[in-house]
This record gives structure tokens, C-alpha cells and sequence, in this order.
């Protein structure tokens, strides 16, 4: 924690983050001019003052690094002239160099390394009547190429963090996306639900309650069957209603009342409850009749409920047809009424037509509806028997 701090505190204080390695070294540098082989004494204050000089201009390493190098390599290279017996080695050149490689791009940083490893080297040599590759003229090319390298590990280990910290951040970006996505999906899939459900059972349950008021005192034999046919529907309504809220428990919820989501097998009682509500419905299957994917099985059946509740609810038509054709790979479903062309503009939401194209969708696919040229409404799904597990 305290070095984090401490690295936090040095981020924002940069001018003082550069200049405390100038500090050190003139402290290395008084130091080492007091030091003799017969004791300490007082610094001699020629190579205190060209260290000093040599030191300025590392407050501006962060900002200028290549000029850094250019002004500490001046004026050590001719600090090594002027004083020959300074025997320290160039610090503030080499400070330069490990900044400029941890700033700079590679090759700019072993370009300029290299350069000046030769010069401090070479400089070293003549001033010192020493072989070039020998003994402390080595050494001093060695130093400098050791600065460089270290300021370019240091760089690629900065890069090599940065690039891990990116990645993950987008991968969380990613997972919050997909998040995100997978909630709006599932939410708009339960209110498809929802309203197939309460918009099919709702409708029925209106019909049949305006024929028992109808009836109830001229026929009461024929508004009881009504009423009968209400409390089926209602009843109905409330299993798929509990069905659906289902797809919102979790696995360790306690479970009350988990009906499996209704299909094809279950046409037969749907187009009853429809005829009960006095609308004539007829059914035909062509093909071979045979079993589909689940997610293909729910889509036909929402889509025949929506489109028979739609054409009670604002057609006004006295007929409707439902046609099941089981193709090699598709099953076509459409239905059809003889209903009034003007009374499809009734005063539905269109909610239910979205969800219709969103079912079919939603599972590869297509659906189109329109009026009719004769009059009535069409209603036009095909479906995959089967889907690939992406699909599914």
C-alpha cells in the first residue's frame, strides 16, 4: 500500500520524480570527491561542479529525453576532457539513457544507446591513453548499454501491463454487453409471453361472457355452456400464466405450479375455446405430420393463438382457416379469416403482429401478414423443424 502511494504521489509530482535521481548523484558525488586513499577531505570541487552541471538537466528527463541525453552526454564527454583524472563514472548520461529507453520507441532508444556507449568509451580512451575494448573503457561501454537495456525491459514490461490491464477491461466491457443483451432478450421473450397469454384467454373469456349476457334469459341452458366455457378458459389462462412466471424462478425456488408450455398437441383445445367464443375455425394438415423442435413447436402455437385472438378480436369475421404444411425442412403455418378489410385497423396495439415476426425470428424464421385481395387477413409463418444448437 505505502508504495502504491508512493508511486501515486510521484505521478503527479513529475518535476520532482525527475529530479530525485539528480539528488542522489550529487550525494554520490560529494561522496565520493571526499574520499582518499589516506582518509576523508574536503571535495574537490571541480568534479562536484561538473556533476552538478551534468545533473540539471535530468528535471526535464520526462519531458525532453532525447534532449536529456544530448545535454548530460555534452557535458560529461567534455568534463572527461577537461578533468581527465575524474575517474567517476558519467551517472547523469546514463539516467538519460534508461529514461529515454523506458519513453522512447526501441529502435530510437538502441540507436542513440549505442552512439553514445561509443563516444563515452572512445572519449574515456583517448583522454585516459587506454585501449578502446580494455579495462575502464569497457567498463564505461558496458554501463551504457546496460542503462539502455534495462529502460527497454522496463518499457516492455510497462507495455506488456497495459495491454493485459486493456484486454481486461474490454473483456468486462464484453461481459457487461452480453449481460445486458441476454436480459433485454429475455425480457422481451416473457412479455411476448405475456401477451399472447393474457391478450388470447382475455379475449375468449369477453366473447363468452357477452354470449351467457346475451342468452342468459332467453336460452339458460346455452348461457350456462357459456359460462362453463369461461371458467375452462379463465382456468387455462391462469395454468399458462403460472407457466410463464415459471421461466422466472430460479432452480431452488419452490415449485408451486410448473405446467409444461403449451404446443401443437394442445391445438385441438385451443381452436374448442375459440369456437366456443363463436368463431367457426377449421383446421387442415398436409405433409407428413411429424415431431418439431420444442422452440419450433411453442412459435406455431403462439403464432396461431395471436393470429386467431386478433381476427375475434378486431376482424369481425365469422370464419377462419388454419393450415399446418409439413415441408422437408419447414412447417409452413398460415391462417386466414373472411373478416371485414376495414376492420384490421381496428384498435389493436400491433404488439401482437411485432411478437408474431419476433417469434418466428427468433429461431430462423419469417413471417408476413396483409389483407387480402378478396378481403379478410393472412397471416403466413415458415418455421424450421428443426434448429442448430446456436439457434436453439
Amino acid at each position: 500500500m505505502q508504495v502504491t502511494a508512493i508511486r501515486r504521489w510521484a505521478a503527479r509530482h513529475d518535476r520532482i520524480r525527475d529530479a530525485f535521481p539528480a539528488l542522489v548523484l550529487m550525494i554520490v558525488a560529494v561522496g565520493a570527491a571526499a574520499a582518499g586513499q589516506s582518509g576523508w577531505h574536503a571535495p574537490r570541487a571541480a568534479g562536484v561542479a561538473w556533476t552538478a552541471l551534468s545533473c540539471v538537466p535530468l528535471v526535464f528527463r520526462s519531458r525532453r529525453p532525447l534532449a536529456v541525453v544530448g545535454a548530460t552526454l555534452a557535458v560529461d564527454l567534455t568534463a572527461m576532457a577537461v578533468v581527465p583524472d575524474r575517474v567517476s563514472t558519467p551517472a547523469a548520461s546514463l539516467v538519460a539513457l534508461y529514461t529515454l529507453a523506458t519513453l522512447s520507441s526501441r529502435r530510437t532508444a538502441w540507436t542513440v544507446g549505442v552512439l553514445a556507449a561509443v563516444a563515452i568509451s572512445g572519449v574515456y580512451a583517448a583522454t585516459h591513453e587506454e585501449p578502446l575494448l580494455v579495462g575502464t573503457s569497457l567498463l564505461r561501454l558496458d554501463f551504457a548499454i546496460a542503462a539502455t537495456a534495462l529502460g527497454d525491459a522496463v518499457r516492455s514490461r510497462r507495455q506488456h501491463l497495459a495491454r493485459v490491464e486493456e484486454r481486461a477491461e474490454r473483456a468486462e466491457r464484453t461481459r457487461e454487453t452480453e449481460a445486458r443483451r441476454r436480459v433485454t432478450e429475455e425480457r422481451v421473450r416473457i412479455a411476448r409471453e405475456l401477451h399472447d397469454v393474457v391478450a388470447h384467454h382475455i379475449t375468449l373469456v369477453n366473447a363468452q361472457a357477452g354470449v351467457a349476457h346475451h342468452l342468459l334469459r332467453t336460452d339458460p341452458d346455452r348461457a350456462y355452456e357459456a359460462l362453463a366455457h369461461i371458467k375452462e378458459t379463465s382456468r387455462a389462462a391462469l395454468d399458462e400464466l403460472r407457466a410463464t412466471v415459471g421461466l422466472l424462478r430460479q432452480p431452488d425456488d419452490a415449485p408451486d405450479s410448473r405446467a409444461p408450455l403449451p404446443g401443437l398437441a394442445d391445438l385441438d383445445a385451443l381452436i374448442g375455446g375459440i369456437r366456443a367464443g363463436g368463431l367457426s375455425v377449421t383446421v387442415a394438415r398436409t405433409g407428413l405430420a411429424r415431431p418439431v423442435a420444442p422452440a419450433t413447436d411453442l412459435t406455431a402455437y403462439r403464432i396461431i393463438q395471436e393470429s386467431l385472438t386478433n381476427t375475434h378480436k378486431h376482424a369481425r369475421a365469422a370464419h377462419a382457416d388454419v393450415s399446418l404444411d409439413y415441408g422437408a425442412a419447414t412447417l409452413r403455418v398460415t391462417v386466414t379469416d373472411d373478416g371485414r378489410s376495414d376492420a384490421a385497423k381496428g384498435p389493436g396495439t400491433g404488439h401482437g403482429l411485432i411478437g408474431m415476426r419476433e417469434r418466428a425470428t427468433a429461431i430462423g424464421g419469417t413471417l408476413s401478414c396483409g389483407r387480402q385481395p378478396g378481403g379478410g387477413f393472412e397471416v403466413v409463418a415458415e418455421l424450421p423443424l428443426s434448429l442448430t444448437p446456436a439457434t436453439a
